[in-house]
């Protein structure tokens, strides 16, 4: 089982449905059963209001400076998962429930 915060390698899927890459996701749920809700994590620093920077990134299992996307979220069956890499700092965690809380607070 896996927990919010726990930093993982997974072939992620593009958003065209044609084709997937390996790369880091951040685990916001697993609710015990095949699945885990993750968000898209990514070196490429773009300027909007969904992204997340991961400050201690070493901590997380990450090789580069990177950012949790926030907009891009997916629903993957657990096997896709290669392995855990790390965890989140409690402050990166505390940075990623904000930013969660200030998109979907208000639904």
């Amino acid at each position: 089982m896996y927990r919010f915060g726990d930093m993982v390698l997974i072939a992620f899927p593009y958003s065209n449905n044609e084709g997937n890459k390996k790369r880091p996701a951040l685990v916001l749920l697993d609710a015990g059963d095949d699945d885990v809700l993750l968000a898209r994590v990514t070196s490429q620093y773009t300027n909007t209001n969904f992204d997340v920077e991961i400050n201690e990134w070493q901590q997380a299992g990450l090789l580069v400076p990177s950012y949790v996307r926030l907009h891009k979220l997916a629903t993957l069956e657990k096997v896709l998962i290669d392995r855990r890499l790390g965890y989140l700092s409690s402050n990166d965690l505390s940075k990623v429930a904000s930013k969660l809380n200030e998109i979907f607070g208000d639904l």
